[in-house]
């Protein structure tokens, strides 16, 4: 197989296992203000107490990869992004210091409640703003002047899709993780998510399709119209059951959690369709931004053998700490 093509695709599973985990998370410190209750905002984030940091994993995962299988893209994407990754990297410290120091204090709990939430919040606008950049391309460019050119209209609408999505999965990951009164809130602030969220969707893929030549080609045209043709549907059916589970309150407390994850997922699908095969669109392949072959087949070595132990120790973080959360569980 490809040597581009594995490194892209352990990229893939970097990025889509960090979103849909981490995601949960910060969509959790996004929702925290909304929550009425002090209580709850401490049970919301206590369900998040044991695994927080270990879904960073996948950030760092993706990030390494990158770095070792295409150098070249790796170094164009933190020049031309490097404000947004700072921030994004300085929100991520205030919710882990937030996560340390909020149930050992008093008097100061109230500032790190909102450091929790700000950190949440302000960490996904600039993961967001990183995205649309990334889908809507950019221009190469050493001049300073130039630095902010990934401030447009595209990313700002991207930013705040991607707010919405992550507080979707927070609130299906507190509807799975709490009971009463809390979960009854998550309901319903997930059913305000998923709204926003399909909206988005829906004026994402029109834009793409509209400013993006290579997407529309892709999307509209046959034969690969045709096999594409399954994700918007399934996407559209992953939200009804979606709507239809959080309305009604029945069923398995795990199931909008799967169906908010699945939207995701598709969704991923239809962005990479767009994309492939440039990992800067319009700049760089995957091919003209590999790394030596050398290079890549030691690195993929170290890769082969890690990845297992990083999915071990999740599913076994997962399945311990599998319960509800109460007042009663400690950090």
């Amino acid at each position: 197989m490809d040597i581009a093509l594995i490194y892209l695709l352990l990229i893939a599973i970097g990025v889509l296992m960090y979103v849909l985990l981490d995601g949960f998370s910060l969509g959790v410190g996004i929702l925290s203000p909304w929550l009425n209750k002090a209580e709850d905002r401490a049970i919301a984030m206590k369900s998040l107490s044991h695994l927080w940091d270990s879904n960073q994993t996948w950030l760092v995962f993706g990030g390494v990869v990158l770095f070792a299988g295409f150098p070249k893209a790796y170094a164009t994407v933190l020049s031309q992004l490097y404000l947004p990754i700072i921030l994004m990297l300085i929100a991520l410290i205030f919710r882990g210091v937030a996560f340390e120091f909020y149930f050992k204090s008093h008097t100061s709990r109230g500032w790190w409640d909102f450091s929790f939430s700000f950190g949440s919040t302000l960490a996904t606008l600039s993961q967001g703003i990183i995205l649309g950049s990334l889908v809507q391309g950019f221009t190469l460019t050493p001049h300073a002047s130039e630095q902010i050119a990934w401030f447009t209209p595209f990313s700002l609408m991207t930013a705040i899709a991607l707010v919405c999505g992550y507080a979707l999965l927070g609130s299906c990951w507190l509807v799975r993780k709490t009971s009463g009164r809390l979960q009854v809130s998550a309901r319903r602030l997930g059913i305000i998510s998923l709204f926003a969220v399909m909206f988005f969707l829906a004026l994402v893929s029109v834009w793409m399709l509209l400013a993006q030549p290579q997407v529309f080609q892709r999307w509209l045209t046959w034969p690969t119209g045709l096999l594409l043709a399954p994700v918007p549907l399934l996407s559209a059916y992953a939200g009804l059951r979606l709507w239809q589970t959080l309305r009604s309150g029945e069923g398995n407390d795990l199931k909008p959690l799967g169906l908010a994850m699945a939207l995701f997922g598709l969704s991923f699908i239809g962005l990479a369709a767009g994309m492939f095969p440039y990992i800067i669109p319009g700049q760089l392949t995957i091919w003209e931004a590999i790394a030596p072959e050398r290079s890549t087949t030691f690195t993929l070595v170290g890769i082969v053998l890690f990845l297992p132990v990083i999915i071990a120790y999740n599913i076994y973080n997962y399945r311990v700490f599998s319960g509800k959360t109460t007042t009663q569980d400690g950090y």
